[in-house]
């Protein structure tokens, strides 16, 4: 048995004062007998259980790694530098000998959108970078805001002024941009620096006269100038969109980004769950957290929600938005990963707004939903509140229901349906009328 506690001598004193005061013990030993008792030892099986109180500090930690790794683009396509067939080990080759070479490039990246074109060559340039600290500029464009050349040749200049630390006039001419363009290109060739033009959604670009294409393409003919220029594009025929002479300038190399296999989702999931030994966490908790997720991903149901999930969308930021929502899914009392938190995270992401809405409509508004519905079948494609009305006592009339609702009841409810209807149509004629004014139109 374990040893008592003993008490020290003022505690002594203390209970024999409280002897002698009326409602205490009768004697000191039964006073001592009521002293804290020391705990036995847990024993190792016990230790190596983690408790539900125990379990929550850990869960949340390794919530928050798997959330950290998820929102990192980096760390989601750190796998790709270790292969040299993927687009990522193409795209720096290409990069690095234009840079190291001193010669100039154009390429396209094309793939549907979400798929990671820009992840993979934000990756590029900030493995050039660290490599090449002071041999690289970046200047980027968006076909979604300088698609004008006026525009995108102003842009261009107030780059070129930052990242030189030079003076910029907002007042300078189109063609002052153009030429000041032209010589920056110049004077970055003789310092062996490489001006690297990353143009996003640049099918845009592709429209018009394409002057700003052809500026750039041109400047890049002479020996002095160093640059690349990266188009990024969801259009596939994104270069025969460009003229005779834009296209006669352009080296016409292209990289394709296709959706990821179910094999490759698969692994991707693996690298992107399975939690390092190495870390800060509990070595018992992640052996036991990494066995029962290779148990899940050998299921034939996680099999099942992975093809009902790739069927829609198989993109990379789809699968990150799902795995988002699996890691909010984890059980924190027990701290792991498991079947419910992948099917609860397919079936919020394929919720149905229209379900959703009616989930919490009255018996009133059902009724009249159902009335709408029955006019439809019988071929009635206009109506009014009284056409409703009517059929809503045939319906009361057939089957002698005990939901009666009076006359002006309904009339309010359609009134506010109605209101709702038409506010919500104001904010989005609205909306299309704010982005058709900032568009220019």
């Amino acid at each position: 048995t374990p040893p008592r506690l003993l008490p020290s001598p003022a505690h002594t004193a203390a209970l024999s004062l409280a002897w002698r005061l009326p409602g205490c013990p009768s004697s000191p030993s039964v006073a001592l007998q009521a002293l804290p008792v020391a705990a036995p030892p847990p024993s190792s099986s016990a230790a190596r259980q983690l408790t539900p109180m125990a379990a929550a500090p850990v869960a949340s930690q390794a919530q928050a790694v798997l959330r950290g790794r998820l929102c990192d683009p980096a760390f989601v396509h750190s796998r790709l530098r270790s292969s040299p067939d993927t687009n990522y080990s193409k795209l720096k080759y290409l990069v690095s000998s234009s840079v190291s070479e001193a010669c100039n490039n154009s390429v396209l990246l094309l793939g549907p959108r979400g798929c990671g074109k820009g992840a993979v060559l934000d990756m590029v340039l900030e493995d050039l970078k660290e490599e090449h600290p002071d041999a690289i500029s970046v200047i980027r464009l968006n076909g979604m805001l300088h698609s004008d050349d006026n525009c995108a040749t102003k842009e261009i200049a107030r780059q070129l002024c930052l990242e030189h630390q030079l003076s910029f006039s907002k007042m300078a001419s189109s063609d002052d941009n153009t030429e000041f363009m032209i010589d920056m290109l110049r004077e970055c060739g003789l310092a062996h620096k490489t001006v690297i033009f990353v143009l996003e959604e640049f099918d845009l670009f592709a429209q018009g006269k394409q002057r700003l294409l052809y500026s750039l393409l041109d400047a890049m003919q002479s020996l002095t100038s160093q640059a690349v220029v990266i188009g990024l594009s969801c259009r596939l025929d994104a270069d025969q969109l460009l003229e005779k002479r834009v296209r006669s300038r352009f080296s016409h190399r292209k990289l394709l980004f296709v959706p990821s296999s179910l094999d490759d989702i698969q692994r991707l999931m693996e690298h992107l769950l399975m939690l390092d030994k190495d870390s800060s966490l509990p070595t018992n908790y992640v052996t036991e957290y990494n066995s029962r997720l290779t148990s899940i991903f050998s299921n034939k149901k996680f099999k099942g929600v992975l093809d009902s999930l790739t069927d829609t969308d198989a993109t990379t930021s789809n699968i990150l938005r799902f795995l988002f929502r699996v890691v909010s899914y984890m059980d924190m009392e027990s701290g792991f990963l498991s079947m419910e938190c992948f099917t609860d995270a397919l079936s919020s992401m394929q919720r149905q707004p229209k379900m959703d809405s009616l989930q919490d409509l009255s018996i009133l508004e059902l009724y009249i939903l159902v009335c709408m519905n029955r006019l439809e079948d019988k071929e009635q494609k206009s109506y009014n509140f009284n056409t409703i009305m009517k059929e809503y006592k045939s319906i009361q009339d057939a089957y002698k229901t005990s939901d009666k609702y009076a006359t002006t009841v309904c009339f309010r409810v359609s009134i506010w349906h109605y209101r709702e209807v038409m506010i919500a149509v104001l904010y989005l004629v609205s909306e299309k009328l704010t982005c058709f004014i900032a568009a220019g139109f």
